[in-house]
């Protein structure tokens, strides 16, 4: 089974219930591991929005990252997210950040994550559960990683998951 780590974000409806509803939908096709507390952020990108909800959880899994990225964009759906403009609203938002050590790039999916290092909303709950955890192609932890990034003050804690 590979290890992958999965970020999931909502700012639209009850956040926090989105959250918990695209775990249980995960798990129906992925072993959950690992489950960050959530946290709550700032919007990137367009700011004209509610703030969000973010989380990081582990999962292992049987799937290759591009059928874990079809179930990501069916959970999406399924939850009511639709196609908008880049950064838009939405209750639920999974993207993948690593799947063990793999670097891959297609038009479609990009591992780890383009804009992981850039973002304190993911590093700040990925290092709360896999701090010694190394980017394969920076070399880095993600301790390391979350240590330098702007914006760490603004991530605060909302909540662990029960």
């Amino acid at each position: 089974m590979a290890i992958a780590y999965l970020c999931l974000g909502s700012n639209l409806g009850e956040r926090e219930k989105n959250l918990a509803q695209a775990l249980t939908l995960l798990s129906q096709k992925a072993k959950l591991g690992k489950i960050s507390s959530i946290y709550e952020t700032e919007p990137a990108g367009y700011k004209e929005q509610p703030l969000f909800l973010n989380m990081v959880c582990q999962v292992a899994t049987n799937l290759n990252p591009q059928e874990l990225l079809s179930l990501a964009k069916a959970i999406e759906s399924k939850m009511g997210r639709t196609p908008s403009f880049p950064n838009a609203p939405r209750p639920i938002d999974i993207d993948i950040l690593f799947y063990d050590s793999k670097i891959i790039k297609t038009k479609d999916l990009t591992i780890p994550h383009p804009r992981l290092t850039d973002r304190a909303f993911v590093l700040v709950p990925l290092a709360e559960i896999a701090p010694e955890l190394v980017h394969p192609e920076l070399g880095k932890s993600i301790t390391e990683l979350a240590s330098n990034v702007e914006g760490y003050n603004g991530v605060r804690r909302w909540s662990c998951m029960k």
